[in-house]
């Protein structure tokens, strides 16, 4: 098992790893809409709010040795249920055909101003 650390993504604000590497798969933990320079929570839009958690991903893959295109399943938080359609469609704009086994649960309870949070599961491709 292998503990992944990244300045691109905001720091633990608990006792948890950014993401942990295990047989192959890289877990990241759940992501917030928080600039990782400026440790503040994005001002904007619901899909704003997701491009920027899905970057923050993004950085906690790619320090794995993964990316966005190695995501194999993801759960995404969302204080309301009105704004899934939104969730979704900044998801589509970020994935393209891309499609990773999702989740998306409503109603919770999140870090004031955040809209979303989102933890993921990626595949490290093997290295020749």
């Amino acid at each position: 098992m292998r503990y992944v650390t990244t300045g691109d993504a905001p720091a633990p604000a608990g006792h948890y790893s950014q993401g942990v590497v295990y047989r192959g798969l890289v877990h990241v933990s759940g992501q917030l809409p928080i600039d990782p320079l400026t440790g503040s929570v994005l001002d904007g839009t619901v899909a704003a709010q997701v491009e920027r958690t899905l970057r923050n991903v993004e950085a906690v893959l790619l320090e794995a040795g993964s990316g966005l295109e190695h995501v194999v399943s993801m759960t995404v938080f969302v204080v309301a249920r009105d704004d899934w359609a939104e969730v979704n469609a900044a998801c589509e704009a970020i994935f393209g055909s891309h499609r990773p086994a999702r989740a998306v649960i409503g109603g919770a309870l999140l870090k004031p101003g955040c809209r979303v949070e989102i933890t993921a599961i990626g595949a490290i491709p093997d290295r020749p």
